[in-house]
């Protein structure tokens, strides 16, 4: 466990959660540490799409998922208005459904004229089903099975290949075909950015990619399968970033693999640049506006352009953090507490690593609210501990918060990416709710899993059954 030291807590102050309107903060929702309809209602209670918290906790239970509409669907226009703003051709914001795959997101992300990123046939089927057009899906991941390629390619999608493997496979199942496959190729561009090395897709000693080394040969193997149609190139060089300097950078090295696939008659005309985008996670965090990052991508790709004389290409890009974390929260109901004189005190909620595993994964540091008195000043250091039974389960550590009861709901901010994806039954908890805010209304888009759910895989051979139980 990865010891912080103390922060104040939110709960004090709240000059940016207005009491009784609405958020009138102008920055983008990576930037909010609150989800852009968050306040505090007339009974000191966290409000989030109209709906009181601790209300969404009675109905639905806890451990729960809340997730404001108005939030994800204020990022996903504010990516798709940049670019034509800031850009003169053609261009598509992706979804890196990897952030939260569930039919809700993918169709509100699908409304807001966005495609979608996927990376295993899961994520295909999950897209099909919320109604996002084949056309506009694209397929990644570094190990695809020949069976989620092939389903690929009868959706029609595009196929992002990684490897040789992938384009083995994808000869294999496509040269008897009446079309060819569309495909881009990715490419490890080589630069590197500060943050988590696990979460660092960029650098040339990575799992994702083809080697720069080999461009050349693979761009003559595809040259030589006419079943196979590169429309475009891509590349990604990292999660969580807040620099935009590796996004002037990368431009460049993305037209010049350009122009070397134009040299063997490929008919490339797509170049993603990939995602990235930090949000605020903490006060301390400071991540680039959605704004910001759009218009350096976009005037760098242009001036890239422009200096190696090719046209402008449709720009891809594949946020996924920046759509949908802000977004979300998780509630939970406190229970006990554990004070170790002289060294620290633990509360205690009914979920954790199970439905938040970063914290362990990546030592991610969070914001906490206690919803039910969120004018109630800080006055205790507490580490949140989880459920599970490990000694690492920590959700936040040496936070100040107001003095916590049994029963209390404790907020955790920022929750929408990477926290029901990587969700598990660890302890055979069942995986939480998720409900879906907005105008005083709140939907159930996840349902909570039951026993029963956790049993529904289970298979018992006959020959251990008691014979009591026949």
């Amino acid at each position: 466990m990865v010891s912080t030291p103390p922060v104040e807590s939110p709960t004090s102050g709240l000059s940016y959660l207005p009491s009784n309107e609405g958020s009138t903060d102008t920055r983008s929702p990576n930037q909010e540490l609150f989800p852009l309809t968050a306040r505090v209602n007339d009974n000191d209670t966290l409000e989030i799409g109209g709906c009181d918290v601790t209300t969404l906790t009675r109905r639905f239970g806890t451990p729960l998922y809340i997730l404001d509409e108005a939030t994800l669907r204020e990022a996903c226009r504010q990516y798709r208005d940049a670019f034509q703003r800031y850009y003169d051709g053609d261009s598509l914001v992706l979804f890196a459904s990897k952030a939260w795959s569930c039919l809700a997101v993918c169709a509100i992300v699908a409304s807001e004229g966005l495609g979608t990123d996927v990376v295993s046939g899961g994520e295909l089927y999950t897209a099909l089903k919320a109604g996002v057009s084949p056309d506009r899906i694209y397929l990644h991941g570094n190990n695809k099975s020949r069976r989620e390629l092939q389903r690929a390619i009868e959706a029609g999608i595009t196929i992002v290949a990684d490897n040789w493997n992938d384009l083995n496979i994808l000869v294999s199942l496509s040269e008897h075909r009446p079309t060819p496959v569309r495909l881009m190729l990715r490419l490890t561009p080589g630069i590197e950015c500060h943050t988590h090395e696990y979460i660092q897709t960029g650098h040339l000693d990575s799992k994702f990619g083809f080697d720069p080394d080999s461009l050349d040969a693979v761009l003559e193997f595809v040259s030589q399968h006419p079943s196979l149609s590169c429309i475009g190139l891509h590349a990604h060089i990292g999660s969580q970033i807040f620099e935009l300097q590796p996004h002037c950078d990368l431009p460049k090295v993305m037209v010049s693999w350009w122009q070397r696939a134009k040299a063997y008659g490929l008919p490339v005309t797509e170049l993603n640049v990939g995602g990235g985008l930090g949000i605020r996670y903490t006060e301390a965090d400071d991540p680039p506006s959605i704004d910001e990052w759009v218009k350096t991508v976009c005037e760098n790709v242009t001036a890239a352009c422009r200096e190696a004389g090719m046209p402008l290409p449709r720009l891809l890009c594949e946020p996924g953090r920046s759509l949908v974390g802000s977004a979300c929260v998780t509630a939970y109901t406190i229970g006990a507490e554990k004070t170790v004189p002289g060294i620290r005190t633990y509360i205690t909620v009914d979920g954790g690593m199970s439905d938040n595993p970063r914290p362990i994964t990546y030592q991610s540091v969070y914001r906490t609210v206690v919803a039910d008195r969120m004018s109630a000043p800080a006055t205790e250091t507490v580490t949140v501990a989880g459920k599970h039974c490990e000694s690492g389960d920590v959700l936040v550590s040496n936070v100040r918060l107001p003095k916590t009861q049994a029963g209390d709901v404790l907020v955790v901010m920022g929750t929408g990416a990477y926290n029901y994806s990587m969700s598990s039954n660890y302890n055979r908890l069942p995986r939480p709710a998720a409900v879906l805010v907005g105008n005083g209304e709140a939907n159930i888009v996840l349902q909570r899993e039951t026993d029963a759910d956790l049993l529904r895989q289970d298979r018992l051979p006959e020959r251990l059954v008691s014979m009591e139980d026949r």
